[in-house]
């Protein structure tokens, strides 16, 4: 067997900057969380650690996959020390993985890690041999200095020729404080990150590092605007069906309840519009799957045309079922919140809103940057209906099982573009091609 990898991340309790940072959200997931995810979407990471004073941040921690490492006052103070802290960690990491040759330390305060980035920081570590590694971000700055007598002078430029342009300048690079990978030996024998020979591995990241609320507030809204999944391409592209629960996915989970008993929810008018734009694209099966015995969830689907099952107690059985009568397997099906987390982890894809139970955001491989009801729906329907359409292909054979299944079983009548049956409505299909047999 090979050598070990163990990811480290320190999250301490008493963030003077910003109280209680680490715990703070970005685009729906805290920040000790995201750094959790990162590690552990890493390939080439065994496990991930937390090593925290704070009980709150290793529940959460938790949550997310973590293993736990507590980590003693002394090292969690204001001038305690990243390095006294990981070498602390090791002594567990080496309890857990005794052939552990390299360690991550993965900042919380930079919150856009993935798992590539971590893989490709190890990777320029071992191709050049290099006893550590850091991420970095390319820089063309124009940089200056005060030069002997008081006055500014070019560093990486000659300012007293023709002014360059900005691209011409010989490329710098600046630490962005996310990512360190080190060898083990070479980190135990210096106590340092910089243990030895370095490799720059470049990163196209926000060059935001969270010190002040002011960074906070701006890592908030480019994690909504870039609408980043933590989700491998090659795990969205084959992708053919999409299962959603209702109360908070479809909804914020609330009820409102009148003087006689009657329920009424709130949906979304983006999350319908992203639907149907998924719908109408003919490259996704819907199904809503509900435990709720409302008829306000058959409403919602036959306004959607969207197919439903509702009533439903055991979903994985009612998943097995309806994927084997569409061709389809479990790996191309992305589960919402499905209220169930068997059928969860059975999912290709595991998604679920910002506002999901703690038990469901520690099993989901999505976690939408919005809650339920609230614009959720609308992030996952942008973000498949942006794959490149040549990445998109029907699953071969599987389809004409699939038309034979859905020609036996809607034994209906066409109504709006969709086969109606009593109780629950299909997916849009065009018959102008298609036999039934």
């Amino acid at each position: 067997m090979g050598p070990q990898v163990a990811c480290i991340i320190l999250a301490r309790g008493g963030s003077k900057g910003i109280p209680r940072k680490n715990l703070r959200p970005i685009g729906g997931v805290s920040l000790i969380g995201r750094a959790v995810r990162a590690g552990r979407t890493a390939a080439r990471v065994n496990a991930v650690y937390v090593s925290t004073d704070d009980a709150e941040i290793a529940t959460e921690s938790a949550y997310h996959g973590a293993r736990i490492i507590d980590r003693p006052a002394a090292l969690s103070g204001d001038t305690a020390t990243s390095e006294s802290g990981w070498l602390h960690a090791l002594k567990t990491v080496r309890a857990d993985l005794p052939r552990v040759e390299r360690l991550v330390f993965l900042q919380c305060t930079s919150p856009f890690i993935t798992g590539a980035d971590i893989d490709g920081c190890l990777a320029a570590m071992a191709v050049q041999g290099a006893d550590c590694a850091l991420s970095v971000v390319e820089d063309h700055s124009f940089m200056w200095a005060y030069d002997t007598e008081g006055f500014g002078a070019g560093v990486n430029h000659d300012h007293t020729k023709q002014r360059q342009r900005r691209q011409d300048l010989p490329p710098g690079f600046k630490e962005n404080g996310a990512i360190y990978c080190v060898e083990v030996a070479a980190f135990e024998r210096t106590g340092q990150r910089f243990c030895g020979t370095v490799a720059l591995f470049p990163v196209e990241h926000p060059l935001v590092e969270i010190d002040t609320e002011w960074d906070f507030q701006l890592c908030s809204m480019i994690a909504l605007s870039i609408g980043r999944t933590e989700v491998a391409p090659n795990r969205l592209a084959v992708l053919r069906a999409v299962v959603m629960d209702f109360d908070g996915v479809h909804t914020d989970n609330l009820v409102t309840t009148d003087q006689d008993g009657r329920e009424s929810v709130t949906t979304s008018r983006g999350d319908g519009m992203g639907l149907s734009l998924l719908r109408q694209s003919g490259r996704y099966r819907l199904m809503i799957l509900s435990k709720e015995r409302n008829q306000v969830v058959l409403r919602r689907a036959e306004k959607l045309g969207i197919e439903v099952y509702n009533e439903v107690d055991d979903k994985v059985a009612v998943l097995e079922s309806w994927l084997a009568e569409a061709g389809l397997s479990w790996e191309q099906m992305v589960g919402n919140d499905l209220n169930d987390l068997s059928a969860m982890r059975h999912a290709g894809v595991a998604a679920c809103p910002s506002d999901s139970h703690p038990s469901v955001l520690g099993v989901a491989d999505w976690i939408l940057p919005h809650p339920g009801g609230k614009g959720a729906l609308r992030v996952l329907a942008d973000t498949l209906l942006a794959l490149p359409a040549d990445e998109w292909r029907w699953p071969g054979p599987g389809l004409s099982r699939w038309w034979r299944a859905m020609a036996h079983r809607w034994r209906g009548f066409c109504l709006g573009g969709f086969v109606h049956q009593t109780g629950w409505y299909g997916s849009t299909i065009s018959f102008s091609n298609v036999p039934i047999i």
